[in-house]
């Protein structure tokens, strides 16, 4: 099960930043991703982080701004959000899967 929380209004340049609590699996085993889905737009990857938080890459609307990390211990996957912009706006979810949300999702809306 994944839960993101950590969403809310942000003015453009500021920051948030998510979280995501996991349970019900190997957390320190699964590669984690981070998606978004902008209003009207499909489904669409934002970072990676490795079992053993080695970070695969971001995407390039957002590299250089977002920092994706996790905690093993305690089953959480992080997303900090800088310099946020309003094409960020979006619902952001973490999953076990590239291409498929999986849980509850979490809401950024940017805008001044």
């Amino acid at each position: 099960q994944l839960q993101a929380s950590g969403g809310g209004l942000a003015q453009p340049g500021g920051s948030l930043r998510l979280s995501c609590a996991a349970s019900g699996f190997i957390f320190s085993k699964s590669w984690m991703y981070w998606l978004r889905q902008q209003p009207g737009k499909e489904l669409e990857w934002v970072s990676t982080i490795t079992g053993d938080d080695y970070v695969i890459g971001y995407a390039d609307a957002v590299k250089g701004r977002f920092t994706i990390s996790r905690d093993n211990a305690n089953n959480i996957l992080y997303l900090q959000m800088n310099s946020l912009q309003p094409d960020d706006t979006a619902v952001y979810f973490c999953s076990r899967d590239p291409r498929t949300p999986q849980g509850q999702g979490t809401l950024v809306t940017v805008s001044s």
